[in-house]
């Protein structure tokens, strides 16, 4: 049985769904902050929280658990920045009550849903895994502390992880039973998707004077379905190898915001209103990774190369949910 932690939100919800249909009995931990309840359509579900060690120790108790995937962490960059306290608490200190409870029930493997971030300003593209790892935010900091403490839980208590280190995760279920719907949206294609679709008056550009082809940022979007299968893979390559490690998980390809924004008018064919803004501060020009080991090692095969076939499924989804999502956005008047 196979514990996901963060399972009702977006990459946990697509993990779950195919894990399940490869004949995983699943358990899925929330607490619904940002995840869906709806989106939670396999397998036994707990409403949650990891500050809660005493029901996590009774979902152990009365659950075979074999093997933990970890994907409850905060994600806004920017809040990081502004309320540190709040990711270090939550990504931090709740994974680490996950760890201990997981070592004092003998469940020894944990699939960890790391991040690009912890490698900071490239000094290299594309990134490999023997890049530097000197986030510059504390969103990476908290995915870094935790690949450390992990390095650490091997050492001391034979638990063996895989961390898989994600850069722009995209698209949605080809079967549009679930798909990326997060409260507040910052994710480019979605942002792009929902004024599109009437629900935004405008997507505003950061910045067009880039060392780029185009002036805009390069950025490597992998789909979600490519991610998901990579997890059960590392699950294998853990049952198999007992070994831990560490794989970045990207398209090994980089797509521009005005490539993105073309490709979303292209496969909707609506017309989209465009601002041109200035940089965000701490934006790299090009962040693009390096799959080749993931590849290699894990036997990892995506699927979605093009980036017309990952903003089609995403498209789809948000078209199909696009009353649930105006309902969404008019609650917080954005």
């Amino acid at each position: 049985m196979i514990l996901i932690a963060g399972g009702a939100g977006y990459i946990g919800s697509h993990v779950n769904k195919m894990i399940s249909r490869k004949g995983y009995d699943t358990v899925v931990l929330d607490n619904l902050v940002y995840g869906h309840k709806e989106f939670v359509k396999w397998g036994k579900f707990y409403k949650c929280d990891l500050c809660d060690v005493k029901e996590m120790e009774k979902i152990f108790k009365s659950n075979k658990i074999d093997a933990v995937m970890h994907f409850s962490a905060y994600t806004y960059v920017g809040e990081s920045v502004a309320d540190p306290s709040k990711y270090y608490k939550n990504n931090v200190s709740n994974t680490l009550n996950l760890l201990d409870v997981m070592v004092k029930y003998g469940v020894k493997k944990f699939i960890f849903s790391s991040t690009c971030a912890t490698y900071g300003f490239p000094i290299e593209i594309p990134i490999t895994e023997s890049h530097p790892q000197n986030p510059t935010n504390p969103y990476g900091k908290t995915k870094l502390m935790i690949e450390k403490i992990l390095e650490d839980y091997d050492k001391a208590y034979g638990l063996k992880y895989i961390n898989l280190r994600y850069f722009n995760a995209s698209g949605a279920d080809p079967d549009l039973e679930i798909g990326e719907w997060h409260n507040p949206e910052t994710h480019l294609i979605p942002l792009a998707l929902y004024n599109a679709l009437g629900l935004t008056p405008k997507i505003t550009v950061f910045g067009t004077d880039y060392d780029t082809e185009d002036g805009t940022c390069v950025r490597d979007y992998i789909h979600v379905n490519d991610l998901a299968k990579a997890h059960i893979l590392a699950l294998e390559y853990l049952n198999q190898k007992n070994k831990s490690d560490s794989f970045n998980l990207g398209n090994g390809r980089g797509f521009s915001v005005k490539k993105i924004i073309d490709t979303v008018e292209k496969v909707s064919g609506l017309k989209l209103n465009v601002e041109y803004g200035k940089r965000r501060e701490g934006d790299p020009a090009i962040l693009v990774g390096s799959s080749k080991k993931a590849i290699k090692v894990l036997g990892w095969k995506p699927e979605f190369y093009k980036i017309e076939d990952i903003v089609e499924t995403a498209y789809l989804w948000h078209k199909k949910n696009k009353d649930k999502i105006s309902e969404d956005l008019w609650k917080r008047k954005i």
